[in-house]
């Protein structure tokens, strides 16, 4: 039994995702606040990724309450939305350790806990992994459900559509949740992201419904029938459901990933659901914090900070000759070498500040690629460059 804490008297009780499933649902509400303050405070006094955690607060807690977790197996894409996971899972009073020497790994770890199903580090291998879970007890005939949660950002690398095509041949109980947040840790870049954000935003079919509905009032009801009809088709055409149906999955969202109420009965719903099941929920990095919500990518990993403050660049002294980190070194001597060489190109896999490529793309926007979280088509895309004489 872990040591309660006045700060956070339900999260404190929970010491296991079946202490979490004992409470009403009632509750949970309060759980989330709590968590995400917890969260917020044990941060803070360490460093560590920060931002994606927030928001993904609500959906952890409804896929812990919702699912028999270590039974039902959950798989999280990458680690930067999983310190909730760690917290409702016996790790709470350990989350300070993260980063630290022999504490936490700040990524799901299958030696550090049952509750870690798959060891990440990487993104995109969360729904090849879930998918390969799913045909185990699909063999052993067991009835356990497999959760594969992914970020919109990873769902940009093949790795991820390779195993959406591959789920309908195998015909496993597997459940892919989108989490949907419109970041990967730069913002999210190429077709397929402004693809989805021309959808969810929903706007040019919005305007052109509000049209034809002043339009189709004044014509017979025989035509408005026909109207509603064309609409229901076309709606189906211009909508997400569309693309991840032609993979086979069973498609249902978008929901919001805040309304723990929403969440806990579309999860309920698609638990009871066989074949491949793909939910679609949108959130906010940062959510709860608003320095956080308002710069996600400062936020994604900081090192100690005030909460009430946030981040606060540290004043050199007067006398103090600045040093550069070696980032900053490699970018500026990435832009010297630019300017002398016409044939350097620069790629980042959604990395641009973490590889100090943000000068060099402000000064040479036509030999920088940001390709998006694609490390196996960033490689090679570099090598192809090569083989033709670029220097990337």
């Amino acid at each position: 039994m872990k040591g309660r804490d006045p700060l956070h008297p339900l999260l404190s009780r929970i010491d296991s995702p079946a202490d979490l499933r004992k409470l009403e649902a009632s509750q949970l509400g309060e759980v989330c606040t709590e968590l995400r303050d917890y969260l917020i405070r044990s941060v803070a006094t360490r460093g560590g990724h920060f931002a994606a955690g927030l928001g993904t607060v609500e959906l952890t807690v409804a896929l812990h309450y919702i699912y028999a977790t270590p039974d039902d197996r959950l798989v999280w894409d990458v680690g930067h939305q999983a310190y909730p996971h760690k917290v409702l899972t016996g790790r709470r009073d350990r989350l300070q350790t993260i980063k630290q020497k022999d504490g936490l790994a700040p990524f799901p770890a299958r030696n550090e806990s049952e509750y870690d199903t798959f060891g990440v580090g990487h993104s995109s291998t969360s729904i090849s992994a879930a998918l390969g879970m799913a045909v185990a007890a699909q063999r052993e005939g067991a009835d356990r459900k497999v959760v594969a949660v992914i970020g919109d950002g990873a769902m940009t690398a093949g790795m991820a559509f390779e195993a959406l095509n591959n789920a309908e041949q195998t015909g496993a109980n597997v459940i892919v949740v989108l989490n949907d947040n419109d970041m990967s840790i730069s913002e999210n870049v190429g077709a397929l992201n402004n693809y989805l954000a021309k959808l969810m935003s929903g706007r040019f079919y919005a305007a052109t419904k509000k049209t034809a509905e002043k339009v189709l009032d004044s014509v017979s009801p025989p035509m408005k029938q026909l109207a509603k009809r064309f609409e229901e088709h076309a709606k189906g055409m211009i909508t997400p459901s569309t693309m991840f149906e032609e993979f086979g999955f069973n498609y249902t969202g978008p929901v919001d990933g805040h309304n723990l109420e929403a969440l806990l009965d579309t999860l309920a719903n698609v638990k009871r659901l066989t074949g491949p099941q793909f939910l679609h929920i949108v959130t906010r990095k940062g959510q709860g914090y608003k320095l956080a919500e308002d710069d996600p990518i400062g936020y994604h990993g900081p090192g100690k900070f005030d909460p009430g403050v946030g981040i606060v660049k540290a004043k050199p002294a007067p006398d103090a000759r600045p040093r550069p980190t070696y980032t900053q070194v490699f970018g500026e001597w990435l832009c010297d070498m630019a300017r002398t060489d016409k044939r350097v190109v620069g790629i980042t896999p959604a990395m641009r500040e973490g590889s100090g490529l943000v000068k060099f793309s402000q000064e040479f926007p036509d030999r920088y690629f940001d390709v998006g979280i694609a490390e196996q088509h960033a490689v090679t895309f570099a090598a192809g460059l090569a083989v033709e004489g670029q220097k990337p």
